[in-house]
């Protein structure tokens, strides 16, 4: 199992942020023209087992981009906000929707394809201490994540979540996509935020092994740890307490929803 970057983990918390800029950049001008949407067909409620245990709240109808010409809409509002800089070296925009929700919901298993995440990853390399058995993890490694951890503590979990809940019907369309028919992305999201806030939190030194080119933790537990949660481990106590603080700012927004 490779020592993956942090990008795995900073797509969870900006998955939400993404769209919402997207969202800002479209109030600020005038959208452009998109056919009415089809009239509304009455379907039957769906049965207990496939409603939303996190539902989303009703949002006041305005045009969005469709999926798969959603991309130049993000990207404006990146750039805007962000500025050209900001945007080269934290994200990567194409498909961006797709990426976000499938990056989300591969953070609680094994592995996550890199070719789908989101974010950049995290520059340089893994940095550690000593040598074969005595080999370990360094304190300055956390160093290489500040931005990164810095960039989740910026963002507004109330603001995010209003702005997530407008976008939210690309999300759910995105997820069902993904071989979720019956299956709310909302709840999904919620789900891999709990998963991660009961990430490990070891004490002392982390031993790693080299039993071919990459890294892996020493300790079987570590190493059988998710995606997502192998990263949690991997930034250090410090940036993991910053970014847990901002998983529980951001799941109490989605759970509850905006204000009346």
């Amino acid at each position: 199992m490779s020592m993956k970057p942090m990008h795995l983990l900073v797509a969870a918390v900006l998955a939400a942020a993404i769209a919402g800029v997207g969202w800002w950049l479209w109030q600020q001008r005038e959208p452009p023209y998109l056919p009415p949407p089809p009239a509304k067909l009455e379907t039957p409620a769906a049965p207990p087992s496939q409603l939303p245990k996190y539902p989303v709240p009703q949002q006041e109808a305005r045009p969005l981009p469709p999926l798969g010409a959603s991309d130049p809409t993000m990207a404006d509002a990146l750039r805007t906000l962000f500025g050209a800089q900001a945007l080269e070296r934290f994200f990567n925009l194409e498909d961006l929707v797709r990426h976000v929700v499938a990056t989300v919901d591969n953070l609680p298993r094994e592995q996550v394809a890199v070719r789908l995440n989101p974010v950049k990853p995290v520059g340089g390399l893994v940095t550690t201490q000593g040598r074969d058995a005595s080999l370990v993890l360094a304190p300055e490694n956390s160093k290489r994540y500040a931005a990164h951890v810095r960039a989740l503590e910026l963002v507004d979990a109330k603001q995010l979540a209003a702005i997530y809940f407008h976008f939210y019907p690309l999300f759910q369309q995105a997820y069902v996509e993904l071989g979720y028919p019956n299956g709310h992305f909302n709840d999904r999201l919620v789900e891999v935020i709990d998963h991660l806030l009961e990430a490990p939190e070891p004490k002392g030194p982390i031993r790693l092994t080299t039993p071919k080119v990459l890294h892996e933790f020493a300790d079987p537990e570590l190493e059988s740890l998710s995606a997502g949660r192998k990263v949690m481990v991997r930034i250090g106590d410090e940036n993991a307490a910053r970014v847990k603080a901002k998983l529980r700012e951001l799941r109490a927004a989605v759970v509850r929803g905006p204000a009346p």
